[in-house]
């Protein structure tokens, strides 16, 4: 009941959060795109710091669930923070949820239902070897700048969803590390965490994802980039917890069906809600992505 609660909380500061992120990032000069100057600016937007201050503690209190339980328990509870984004969107926009809107939410509650009930994530596994360890890490960080590197070169709605995966896949290797941390500081106390490397990656990690989250909030709506940062954060933090942190789900051939199932309904769930119309829009979605070489072009007046 605790890494509920945790978990469902972390996913309520970290929905109401991105939406006041994106609000404020919008706003934002697309001349510090995918520059740390993005964020200096940003940090002198009250609205995009109570965002900060949300997210932070979302991940706090994620950080606390993941001491309490699985990462493959935790993840899918913390992705039902499209609901309260939602929620909080809907209030701001005054747009009802109509059919689409409450299909996401039956979808991702019952997804995250599903998942967890038939697969009963259990950390009674055993740690897997530094090679899986390294090649899961390696495979993400290089997904996500293979994608970081491909979103420059499409159009600003689908370089804000490639800029979110990748974000959602470094946040999720965040989480599995966390984890890790976190056993750390159980066995031997908050002290050792400074001689292992795992809290600097942490660190390193969130500041990148941080980048990556802004710059996509900047470029385009929120539908745009919200529910792929949503859908792949779990799915890859899933990934870990099973690969090398030693969680265990059901394997049987019915457990596996309704798992399968569960995820596919988050997912769907997640692009449903996030595609919904509650969702800001904000005037980033008709500013152009290169406005200097609009300005090489324009004639010059008197």
């Amino acid at each position: 009941m605790v890494v509920f609660l945790l978990g469902l909380s972390a996913a309520c500061c970290l929905g109401f959060g991105f939406v006041l992120q994106q609000r404020a990032a919008q706003r934002a000069p697309l001349s510090d795109f995918l520059s740390f100057r993005l964020l200096l600016d940003l940090m002198r937007m009250p609205e995009w710091v109570i965002g900060i201050v949300a997210m932070v503690a979302g991940m706090v209190l994620g950080a606390l669930a993941l001491a309490h339980g699985e990462i493959s328990l935790v993840e899918p509870l913390t992705a039902t923070n499209l609901l309260f984004a939602m929620g909080l969107s809907r209030w701001l926009s005054g747009q009802p949820l109509g059919w689409s809107g409450w299909a996401g939410v039956a979808l991702l509650a019952l997804g995250v239902t599903s998942f967890i009930v038939a697969g009963r994530p259990s950390g009674d596994g055993q740690l897997a070897g530094p090679l899986r360890h390294w090649v899961l890490f390696g495979t993400f960080v290089g997904l996500a700048m293979l994608l970081t590197g491909l979103a420059k070169r499409l159009r600003p709605t689908l370089e804000a969803t490639v800029l979110a995966l990748a974000a959602g896949l470094l946040y999720g290797l965040q989480d599995a590390l966390t984890r890790i941390s976190g056993q750390f500081v159980r066995s031997d106390g908050v002290a050792v965490l400074f001689v292992h490397w795992q809290p600097y990656v942490i660190v390193a990690l969130g500041l990148t994802g941080l980048l990556l989250v802004q710059s996509a909030f900047e470029t385009a709506p929120l539908r745009s980039s919200l529910p792929a940062l949503t859908a792949a954060q779990p799915l890859a933090g899933i990934a870990c917890g099973v690969g090398f942190l030693g969680d265990r789900l059901r394997v049987t051939p019915g457990a596996l069906a309704w798992q399968a199932s569960g995820l596919l309904a988050i997912v769907i769930g997640i692009v449903l809600l996030g595609r919904h119309p509650a969702m800001p829009e904000g005037p980033c979605a008709v500013r152009d992505p290169h406005p200097a070489d609009h300005a090489a072009r324009a004639p010059v007046e008197g």
